[in-house]
């Protein structure tokens, strides 16, 4: 049944039964990638709804004095009212339903774009495994009732283990600023993915689906075939989840990231889970490559997983430097993927398994494992 914030919201992009999304996203990705290799068919999901680990919901106050939440519009920087999304978690819902009235019990008012009064930006709601962690994002330090409000929230919700306050004083929507204290509990969430635990500080990369992420993983892993003592990078590293995963399958793993506090997650997370073969840089991984290449080192494996945006042609020409055995490109973005991998035809990679994976159910968004082999081994 189509929502009734369909067209009003953006989250769902696709009016269609969850079939014949997966052969609306089979046939793109057959469009645009079949030249390069057979494509398989699409990994679809378990569950197709209620996924979502990731939740930023803002707030207003309605003409009745309630406070209700929804989706930003950045049309006219309004808000689309949503009390129950078919995308988010059902524990994140939980938490946002809870949220509401307790704002107006701690009187803190919801941020107005349009007249500058109200205190909260929005919220940010991580699920894990291991716990729910709540960030409120204000526009001011100084928000008197924000730790009373963070204990009565978990309270209610016993799966909130944390609840941090982001100072964020900028316009821009969504965004978290600099300065975070906790209010509640630890300073993370916690999930558990592929037999591995790995901690989320608020502003990391994580993927939303988690169930699909471990499908995902998995595939890459394959495709890198790791043996004992695999030389391989991961580049884009983030917190060093695939990396780490790589590890443990015996690969000596070298992480690049070029985020200073993803690349402090990445060795927390690798300390929790035991490595003992694996080092994160905070550097370009295409500069990093480089710098490999000019020194005369050799790697089997690169793994690659770039925003949505793709790579970008230094990073390409340094792979292209380095000549890795495999390359194992992780794709977001199955528009870009098709032009990156033109270009790592030309620098002699073949591409010999091209996956979809339907990570994001109800949207256009196809993610995809490409494993290609250097033509020169």
């Amino acid at each position: 049944m189509e929502c009734k914030a369909f067209k009003k919201c953006g989250g769902c992009q696709l009016s269609m039964s969850y079939e014949q999304q997966l052969e609306y996203k089979q046939q793109k990705a057959n469009r645009l990638l079949s030249r390069f290799c057979r494509v398989e068919p699409i990994a679809a999901a378990e569950n197709d709804c209620h996924y979502r680990n990731k939740v930023q919901t803002v707030y207003k106050t309605a003409r009745s004095g309630a406070i209700v939440s929804g989706v930003f519009r950045s049309s006219d920087k309004g808000i689309t009212v949503i009390e129950d999304c078919r995308l988010e978690d059902r524990r994140a819902s939980a938490v946002i339903a809870a949220m509401r009235p307790l704002l107006g019990s701690f009187r803190i008012n919801p941020y107005n774009p349009v007249s500058g009064k109200g205190v909260l930006r929005h919220t940010l709601v991580r699920v894990g495994s291991k716990g729910t962690m709540v960030v409120l994002v204000v526009n001011k330090a100084a928000v008197p009732g924000a730790k009373g409000l963070a204990r009565e929230l978990a309270g209610r919700c016993s799966d909130v283990k944390s609840v941090i306050l982001n100072v964020n004083p900028s316009g821009m929507p969504l965004t978290l600023g600099k300065q975070s204290t906790v209010l509640y509990g630890v300073s993370y969430a916690e999930d558990e993915l592929c037999g591995c635990t790995f901690r989320i500080s608020p502003a990391a990369f994580y993927q939303v689906n988690s169930a699909q992420t471990e499908k995902l993983y998995s595939l890459a892993l394959d495709a890198a075939e790791i043996k004992k003592g695999t030389r391989l990078i991961d580049a884009y590293c983030g917190t060093g989840t695939i990396g780490i995963l790589c590890e443990k399958r015996g690969a000596l793993v070298a992480g690049c990231e070029i985020n200073g506090d993803a690349v402090k997650d990445a060795r927390i997370n690798s300390r929790i889970n035991g490595c003992e073969n694996i080092s994160f840089f905070a550097r370009d991984a295409g500069d990093f490559m480089k710098a490999l290449a000019q020194d005369g080192e050799k790697v089997d494996v690169v793994m690659m997983d770039p925003p949505r945006a793709g790579a970008s042609r230094a990073f390409l020409e340094a792979v292209g430097e380095l000549r890795p055995k495999r390359v194992v490109y992780v794709s977001c973005g199955i528009d870009t993927l098709a032009r990156d991998l033109g270009v790592l035809r030309k620098y002699g990679y073949k591409a010999n398994i091209i996956q979809p994976v339907d990570m994001f159910p109800h949207t256009t968004g196809i993610e995809t494992v490409v494993g290609l082999r250097s033509l020169e081994v």
